[in-house]
């Protein structure tokens, strides 16, 4: 199957040089490039793109704007490129919450080290999200704008094992409530990448700030943009949330963010539980800075089985073996169900092992981690 493209850019040069990458991909077609967030709306109604790839800053119309016109006339998913500063930052996190699924530095060096691999992951990157369709976010029928009689039906493809490149784990069904266990717990943590920003903030935003547990937060992001991110869940939420600094005490109801490019250790000091925050992986072998499986394994050093994690939608396996870890010591791993993953990755890799009990929508998890430990 090809995948329709619609690039959005003002720059001419970028455009060009975006379509050469995904034209040169044998799934992906770009069948039309738009010069502002104003263009951009019009020609998702006219072309029917599968997915948008979609700048920040433009004149005539944003991309933010144009994110938030889309999802409401003819939901498609959007994959944004963003700055690494600060306010490239924040407008990320806005388009997110407005309706994108994921995003990509704009500047191709600071994707990875060489074009060819840069070229790749952007690939990689609108493959998937092209593949998982609209069906993450729907706009609320009172804001939907009906489809022409014409338009052709929107698509929803289930995330499988085109995405995370195993068999589906549907072994593992969907439960939408937990029955209290009594198992005392002392520490949640929580794992994300694809589509996280936004799990993290649903599944936060509920929790009150009297919950009994520390928290710690890790999300596939770069450096520039925890920071940003860890505020943003603060305003948002009753927890007090902040980006991990070297020496932090972890204390109850607060969440801690893994900052980007770093490595975060839980150590313990007497009876005080403190965070590490390194360039060291340590013996682990990995992609990502900051990684789930590192933090992962130094809690389960530090707390043993008494810890509730839950693994979110995000691309690849990471986190898998952190969480066997903390399963040989006796604790509980959830995963986000298959349905409401923007990449069914991270969680299935989990759920298809055995190595997670659950797999809970999106909608249910914080719910169900206040039953079972707040």
């Amino acid at each position: 199957m090809v995948f329709k493209v619609l690039v959005v850019d003002d720059s001419t040069f970028y455009r060009r040089r975006v379509r050469e990458i995904l034209d040169a991909d044998r799934e992906l077609e770009v069948v039309g490039e738009a010069r502002n967030g104003q263009d951009a709306v019009d020609m998702v109604q006219s072309l029917a793109p599968d997915v948008v790839t979609m700048d920040v800053e433009m004149p005539v119309m944003d991309g933010i704007t144009a994110v938030k016109a889309i999802m409401q006339q003819r939901p498609v998913p959007i994959l944004m490129f963003s700055s690494l500063t600060h306010h490239g930052a924040q407008a990320t996190l806005d388009a997110l919450e407005a309706g994108a699924l994921d995003f990509l530095p704009k500047k191709f060096e600071d994707i990875a080290q060489n074009r060819k691999e840069a070229a790749q992951m952007l690939c990689t990157k609108v493959r998937l999200i092209a593949r998982r369709g609209i069906g993450i976010r729907r706009p609320s029928l009172r804001d939907a704008k009906p489809l022409p009689p014409s338009a052709p039906k929107q698509k929803f493809f289930r995330s499988s094992g085109l995405l995370s490149g195993r068999n589906d784990a549907a072994s593992q069904p969907t439960v939408s409530s937990v029955t209290r266990s009594g198992k005392l717990y002392k520490c949640l943590t929580i794992g994300a990448s694809t589509g996280g920003p936004v799990a993290l903030q649903k599944v936060l935003t509920p929790l009150p700030a009297d919950f009994p547990l520390p928290i710690l937060l890790v999300q596939h992001m770069p450096g520039t943009f925890t920071h940003a991110f860890a505020e943003r869940l603060n305003g948002n939420c009753k927890l007090a949330v902040k980006e991990a600094e070297d020496g932090d005490i972890l204390r109850a109801g607060h969440a801690y963010l893994a900052p980007g490019g770093k490595q975060m250790v839980v150590e313990q000091q007497g009876s005080i539980k403190r965070l590490r925050i390194t360039d060291e992986t340590g013996q682990d072998k990995v992609s990502y800075k900051p990684s789930v499986d590192v933090t992962l394994r130094s809690v389960a050093s530090v707390y043993g089985g008494d810890v509730l994690s839950v693994i979110l939608t995000g691309m690849g396996a990471d986190g898998r073996e952190g969480c066997r870890s903390l399963k040989e010591k006796g604790a509980t791993i959830w995963a986000q169900d298959q349905a409401s993953c923007v990449v069914y990755g991270m969680p299935q890799a989990v759920a298809s092992a055995n190595i997670s009990v659950k797999s809970i929508s999106i909608d249910d998890i914080s719910n169900c981690i206040l039953t079972e430990a707040g």
